[in-house]
């Protein structure tokens, strides 16, 4: 008897993961009625399977956890959500100033932000992505300084100890910081361990940490920690940011712009 309703679990269990691959999330009380058992045990169900690092539980079911590992190339990454990427890079660039020291992480992102500081006179600018640098050399006013390091070619950014020794000599004003894995649990993550380190440096030197993402960014992990969530003082997403994700970050003082 004990065998039989191991068996069953197991078979659930299964049931659930294919279903969340399928439809990327599923819901407690549906779950509950298609395979017959009370919403005790679906839950229960849905703990282990995180406690498993197989899903992630969210509000009345669960979600679908993206491979840890994957570290797409940067031509991947500008054919997701480009518009809303254009989008927060135009909002995230007016909270810039005259005369500020800014810090702009490697990133798609990043980029669209790059691409509209055109209007400012007096400005400069720190950072590790060669194709921000590109974009930035169009900026007849903008002192750019790019620090050495060893080149990732799938994000076309410079990092490891002489990139790290290099932006420990400066203090910012703003901080840039695009991510692949936020959640308000777990923090920031991204998916290269020597890109997270510096990524750390950066919120180390810098007065005040913007973080620009996409929503699909949120309720999920990379495979490396960058930082917690504490450490972020200013989020600019796009409109599908979780309502309760916002809640939380608005209640811990972080301000939300949605675009």
């Amino acid at each position: 008897m004990i065998e039989v309703d191991k068996k069953s679990t197991v078979e659930r269990r299964v049931i659930i993961l294919n279903k969340l691959e399928a439809d990327g999330q599923v819901d407690v009380g549906a779950l509950s009625e298609e395979l017959k058992v009370s919403e005790v045990t679906i839950r229960n169900d849905l703990r282990r399977l995180e406690q498993k690092n197989m899903l992630i539980r969210a509000r009345g079911g669960a979600i679908k956890l993206d491979r840890v590992g994957v570290d797409f190339a940067l031509s991947d990454k500008n054919k997701k959500h480009l518009e809303e990427k254009k989008n927060i890079g135009f909002a995230a660039a007016q909270l810039v100033e005259e005369g500020d020291t800014i810090i702009l992480d490697s990133g798609t992102t990043t980029l669209e932000i790059a691409k509209n500081l055109t209007n400012l006179t007096e400005l400069t600018v720190i950072t590790n992505a060669l194709n921000v640098a590109n974009q930035l050399a169009e900026h007849q006013n903008a002192n750019v300084i790019v620090p050495g390091g060893f080149l990732r070619k799938n994000s076309l950014s410079l990092v490891g100890a002489t990139a790290e020794e290099s932006f420990r000599n400066y203090f910012c004003d703003k901080l840039f910081l695009a991510v692949d894995g936020f959640s308000t649990t777990h923090g920031l993550s991204t998916p290269n361990v020597e890109e997270a380190h510096l990524n750390r440096i950066m919120i180390d030197i810098s007065k005040k940490v913007i973080v620009v993402t996409d929503s699909s960014k949120f309720l999920k992990r990379s495979f490396a920690f960058i930082a917690p969530i504490s450490e972020v003082d200013v989020v600019v997403t796009d409109a599908g940011i979780p309502l309760e994700d916002q809640k939380k970050l608005e209640n811990m003082g972080i301000q939300v712009i949605v675009v």
